[in-house]
């Protein structure tokens, strides 16, 4: 399941958003306890971000809204985050390879984070 780090970190402004996500956590979490039995695993990417259409459409929102240029827009987002950088669509694809590769064949019922860093909290 892909939802975003926002599961571990609440983002401002997005109430429906951390709301709605957090939930799909638990019902992956509820759902890869009970198919484990039967060698099913089943886990959720939390991307943090990443360069998509969806970062560039808020990056083109920042700019019309008079709040900056677009250097500024990435500059604070990358701020935030340690590696001081947004991710790339291939480090996500990356993540998401291993999580359904046979070396991953005994982690079922985890939210990996691909935030850079991002998320602050311990789990």
């Amino acid at each position: 399941m892909m939802t975003s780090v926002s599961v571990k970190q609440p983002i401002n402004n997005l109430i429906l958003s951390n709301t709605v996500r957090t939930a799909v956590i638990g019902f992956m979490k509820s759902l890869s306890n009970e198919v484990a039995k039967d060698g099913i695993t089943v886990n959720s990417i939390c991307p943090g971000y990443t360069k998509t259409q969806r970062v560039e459409n808020l990056a083109k929102a920042f700019t019309e809204s008079g709040k900056g240029t677009l250097e500024v827009f990435y500059k604070k987002l990358e701020a935030d985050i340690p590696m001081k950088r947004i991710g790339s669509p291939e480090e996500f694809a990356k993540s998401v390879a291993f999580l359904v590769s046979e070396g991953a064949g005994y982690i079922t019922g985890v939210s990996l984070k691909v935030d850079g860093g991002f998320a602050k909290g311990l789990f």
